[in-house]
């Protein structure tokens, strides 16, 4: 069985769409990352940090789906990382109202003996320079190294950035931060631009519209399925990276072939964990809920056609 090395964070978040809103919920990129993951039955394990006020169910929870919990550092006297939002009728862009960092501010991953050898280590939405600790704590090369970032470290850290990027197989971003990241509009040129900044892979997240994956000359696309209610986008992205990851850590093969397979089950999971508040939709996943979408998306994306 893979291997599989997750950080990123355990938060609560609080969220409001058109749809509704909610008090403090489960979040966190870490979170959603490792939930998805857990579909494929991997030796995973989530790095990360609350505080005191973090309730002992969300922690079961993980456990409850085999995701070791034993790097999850817990400060008894400091308060977990808080995020909260506001979507607009598009439900693609966002107001953040709330960000207190509380125990993040001080964050010093601590990656457990056991997965200092893991196959892949994806790396969550964090300070580059908090990446890069993780990394430099494995005993072995990892397989594969997946990173997910965001335009605020494009901001505010931008050469601790681009120095993890060298060393990282696997870059997931999205249309935005990609082009901000390169200063290039055509994404075709900036993925170009990104693989020469050190990843192998690229994969670029269109939001509603799907995700883009790059390799040398090679270009993969997949739909996002098209669903009659979007509840919540908040965790879609990590969702889709655990999905990713997960698949990858499962079959052991990170050729591009596999990699467009891995990036249908990102999509699909990241289909799920819209439908409803927060990692809601995503604890209560079967295998057969799965199976039923990837059948969709096939019907989706395949069809004849005669050429003359």
């Amino acid at each position: 069985m893979g291997k599989l090395a997750i950080v990123g964070t355990v938060a609560f978040d609080a969220i409001e769409t058109p749809f509704g809103k909610t008090d403090k919920i489960l979040g966190g990129a870490g979170t959603f990352i490792g939930l998805a993951a857990s579909n494929f039955n991997v030796d995973s394990a989530i790095i990360s940090v609350v505080g005191g006020d973090f309730p002992q169910k969300y922690l079961d929870l993980m456990s409850n789906r085999n995701i070791d919990i034993s790097g999850i550092e817990i400060v008894k006297d400091g308060k977990t990382f808080f995020w909260s939002g506001k979507y607009h009728n598009d439900m693609n862009s966002r107001d953040t109202l709330v960000t207190e960092l509380n125990v993040l501010a001080d964050f010093e991953p601590k990656v457990p003996e056991n997965y200092r050898d893991a196959d892949v280590v994806m790396l969550g939405n964090l300070h580059p320079l908090t990446q890069m600790s993780v990394l430099n704590q494995m005993t072995k090369k990892p397989k594969l190294v997946i990173l997910d970032t965001m335009n605020f470290w494009m901001d505010c850290a931008l050469e601790d950035l681009k120095n993890t990027i060298k060393h990282i197989d696997v870059i997931t971003i999205n249309d935005e931060e990609a082009r901000q990241l390169t200063g290039e509009y055509s994404l075709v040129v900036a993925a170009r631009k990104i693989h020469e900044m050190g990843p192998k892979y690229v994969v670029i997240k269109k939001g509603e519209h799907g995700a883009l994956l790059f390799h040398d000359d090679n270009v993969f696309y997949a739909p996002a399925l098209p669903l009659e209610e979007v509840f919540d986008p908040t965790g879609a992205g990590d969702t889709f990276a655990g999905g990713f990851a997960g698949y990858l850590t499962k079959t052991d093969d990170y050729s591009f072939e596999n990699m467009k397979s891995a990036v249908i089950y990102g999509s699909t999971l990241a289909s799920f964990s819209v439908e409803k508040f927060g990692t809601e939709r995503m604890q209560n996943i079967t295998d057969k809920d799965i199976y039923k979408r990837l059948e969709e998306f096939k019907s989706l994306t395949q069809f004849d056609i005669e050429l003359a």
